[in-house]
């Protein structure tokens, strides 16, 4: 079973946390800390949508690179991106080069300023802070049914690249669930 287990440095974390400098950073400072504005959602849901079949770390290494590509996730700026900016990001080796997830952060951008009261908003309306604590990542599920339900109001939406799997990511990455396993000195810290 794979428990919280304790760091170099004496901490307890979740196992995936500490299996590279990258992960303890992101596990420690960022992965479960609620975040409440549509430009942080905005850029974790096309973040996790770029990660999808690859490596989060992967993900995690390019990040500043996708930051200086999406002119910093703004979605305003994005949503103003054409076939030129597009062609641009695809010779860009900073971030994932993959037309469909370009598009798709494009596209989103634009459905995040339709979406009604925002997507931060729309988000929050499913979080499940009350979730018991995971034992182990046996317990922690790739989807729930507030996952599903967030993924099929933003694909009704215009949405794209948002599956139940990557809503649920996005979940956990934005504080909206805690998977913090117990044990794991991060968990229930932003309660």
């Amino acid at each position: 079973m794979s428990t919280a287990i304790l760091g170099e440095d004496g901490l307890a974390r979740c196992p995936w946390g500490l299996s590279a400098p990258d992960y303890i950073a992101y596990h420690d400072d960022e992965w479960g800390r609620p975040v409440r504005d549509d430009q942080g959602l905005y850029e974790r849901l096309c973040l996790e949508a770029f990660q999808s079949g690859l490596s989060w770390l992967t993900i995690l290494r390019k990040r500043e690179g996708f930051r200086a590509a999406f002119a910093g996730f703004a979605p305003e700026k994005v949503a103003a991106f054409g076939s030129g900016d597009v062609e641009r990001l695809m010779g860009d080796a900073a971030i994932v080069r993959n037309r469909a997830k370009i598009e798709a952060a494009v596209a989103n951008a634009r459905a995040a300023l339709d979406l009604p009261g925002g997507l931060a908003a729309t988000a929050w309306r499913y979080a499940d802070p009350g979730r018991p604590a995971p034992e182990t990542l046996e317990d922690v599920p790739a989807f729930t049914p507030g996952s599903k339900a967030l993924a099929k109001e933003l694909k009704k939406n215009g949405f794209r690249f948002v599956g139940p799997t990557t809503a649920y990511a996005l979940m956990q990455a934005c504080g909206l669930v805690d998977d913090h396993l117990a044990g794991c000195h991060r968990r229930g810290a932003y309660a």
